[in-house]
């Protein structure tokens, strides 16, 4: 009976055992056992990493719970039923979740900054050893600018020049300022040229060209002031070397827009009857005393393109006097406009060999000062600008001449023809 009683007992106690297994098992349609543990979202924990997207249409889910709020931590054991079908969302590893990144900013230009809300953050201290130097990109000048093809007044314009000297481009002497090329290769031709469009050869179709060369200029204050103020800013000036003021002069040109020129003196044939002034280049001199005198002539103002002859029918013919000279400019990165008077001159020549930016005057305006003259001549450089492409011509700055070249320089845009500095003109011709 004993022995009974005792397996009754165990029969008994596994039978209510597997009615508690029975109790927690799934029906038939679900494969594994589960249980589902009621939770107030009010009262759960944050989770420790972002909640993966709940499925739609998710069981269990209480009413007016969002749905990102149905993932939670499960004792351990416990697993939530799907349904029949249904693929259970994946749980990312705690340590492979990604941290959640801020919306991308579109990329700006190195030169813009995004606008942050909040206040700004303290700027660099730049004085600091180490610190990284702020960048600073000064504005060109105006006359620096590139000149729209499209703008007239551009190219016509009165465009101040740039002031001078630039310290890159003088060498200091005994006799004061000389023009030199820069280190990094700048020359005076290019710096203190007034910028036009046409200092490039003529193609077919392009408008002809027309370079004045104004000359005589700082002889006289009121003839000088009036052709400044009366003359267009395209005409090109040329100061001698014995005027009064001469730097404040040509200040006052570039700042009207006028390219300058230094005027040298050189040997005439009727030399001494006919004398330039004392610093005048001769034959009779050597090399040595006559750069001398051109290194004084050169250091009286800063600020021009190149040079123009004062007379000079000797000097210009005798190459052996006259290459010297020439391969200075070169040297100095100047040009050099043969005003066209001498007849026998050997510029052309030395400067092809140097390979010096160089031209020659073609017509002489105002040789014969008449109105009627002066006309028949300016028709003459339109004639040959339309049939070469280009001319230059020369005149003095008396008010006469200076006030016929202003009504005249008004209708050339409606001949077809445009006004250019002779800097321009010079390289233009060479390039052709």
């Amino acid at each position: 009976m004993k022995a009974l009683a005792v397996t009754a007992s165990v029969l008994l106690a596994a039978l209510g055992l597997g009615i508690g297994w029975l109790t927690f098992s799934s029906s038939p349609d679900m494969g594994e056992p589960v249980a589902i543990i009621p939770v107030d979202p009010s009262t759960r924990p944050a989770p420790q990493s972002p909640p993966a997207p709940a499925a739609e249409n998710a069981p269990d889910a209480e009413p007016g719970t969002p749905a990102g709020n149905q993932s939670f931590a499960l004792p351990p054991g416990f697993i939530i039923a799907l349904p029949p079908g249904a693929a259970p969302a994946p749980q990312p590893e705690p340590e492979a979740a990604q941290p959640q990144r801020a919306p991308q900013q579109p990329e700006l230009p190195p030169t813009q900054e995004a606008a942050v809300p909040g206040p700004s953050p303290p700027a660099p201290d730049t004085s600091a050893p180490g610190a990284p130097t702020p960048q600073v990109v000064a504005a060109p000048p105006p006359s620096a600018a590139p000149i729209s093809p499209q703008s007239a007044d551009a190219e016509t314009g009165s465009i101040p020049l740039p002031p001078v000297p630039v310290a890159e481009l003088v060498e200091d002497s005994q006799y004061g300022p000389l023009p030199k090329v820069a280190p990094d290769g700048r020359r005076p031709l290019e710096i203190y040229a007034r910028p036009s469009r046409y200092a490039v050869k003529a193609e077919i179709g392009a408008p002809a060209r027309i370079a004045v060369l104004v000359n005589g200029m700082g002889l006289s204050d009121s003839a000088t002031g009036d052709a400044i103020k009366g003359l267009p800013a395209p005409i090109s000036v040329a100061y001698g070397a014995y005027g009064r003021n001469l730097q404040d002069w040509v200040t006052k040109a570039r700042a009207a827009g006028h390219e300058v020129l230094l005027q040298v003196p050189l040997e005439p044939f009727d030399y001494p009857n006919n004398d330039p002034g004392p610093h005048t280049l001769l034959t009779t001199l050597p090399p040595e005393e006559n750069m001398k005198r051109l290194q004084w002539l050169m250091s009286r103002f800063t600020g021009y393109v190149g040079l123009t002859n004062n007379m000079g029918g000797k000097f210009e013919a005798a190459q052996d006097a006259f290459l010297p000279v020439l391969e200075e400019l070169k040297a100095r990165g100047l040009l050099y406009l043969d005003d066209g008077t001498a007849q026998r001159s050997t510029a052309g020549q030395i400067a092809s060999t140097l390979g010096l930016d160089y031209s020659v005057a073609q017509v002489q305006i105002d040789g014969v000062q008449s109105p009627g003259d002066i006309a028949k001549a300016l028709a003459r450089l339109e004639a040959l600008a339309k049939e070469r492409g280009c001319a230059i011509g020369v005149a003095s700055a008396k008010p006469a001449t200076v006030k016929q070249l202003a009504e005249w320089a008004e209708k050339l845009q409606g001949k077809g023809i445009v006004l250019v500095p002779v800097s321009a003109a010079v390289r233009s011709q060479r390039q052709s």
